[in-house]
């Protein structure tokens, strides 16, 4: 199972999104405060749609709470960051990955970036454009991830409500 981990998060939308999104590939969703919000917002709420109470989902009161629980986090930590050298495309994700994003505003602190220089991850952008939408970067890096593994057991194919697909 793929792991996204965002470091203390800002915006519930956001969080919201990113939330429907774990939901969505399987993936586990790991909360680290202070929040600028409280789990129970109804944006939040409202971005996860009706999906919230399906998620997998874990709170940790800071960074420390979140290492000390997920001991395997420190061989499998990816960390995504406009600083980084490396595009996450040129990384290869095991089945147990963590992704770090840091929250909106700042990104993940360099005193924890510096110990993860090789596999810090960047979304390639336009110099003239500081950052991307979080939740547009957890979906771009995560279904990476997701497509390295095989979707693991994702629905891949899909069919039409009203009609039928032509036979070719």
């Amino acid at each position: 199972m793929l792991n996204i981990v965002l470091l203390e998060p800002e915006m519930p939308a956001n969080t919201g999104n990113i939330g429907r999104t774990c939901c969505a590939t399987g993936t586990r969703l790991h909360l680290i405060e202070p929040m600028g919000f409280k789990v129970n917002d109804k944006t939040l709420k409202r971005a996860g749609l009706d999906y919230w109470d399906k998620l997998d989902v874990i709170i940790y009161d800071c960074l420390e709470d979140f290492l000390e629980k997920n001991k395997e986090a420190a061989g499998n930590m990816f960390m995504a960051t406009t600083k980084a050298k490396k595009v996450y495309s040129e990384v290869s994700y095991p089945e147990n990955a963590y992704i770090m994003f840091g929250k909106e505003s700042a990104g993940i602190p360099e005193e924890i970036l510096v110990d993860y220089q090789e596999t810090a991850i960047r979304i390639p952008m336009n110099e003239e454009i500081r950052s991307l939408n979080l939740s547009n970067s957890v979906a771009i890096v995560l279904y990476e991830a997701l497509r390295q593994n095989g979707f693991f057991s994702m629905q891949l194919g899909g069919e039409l409500h009203r009609l039928h697909w032509k036979e070719n």
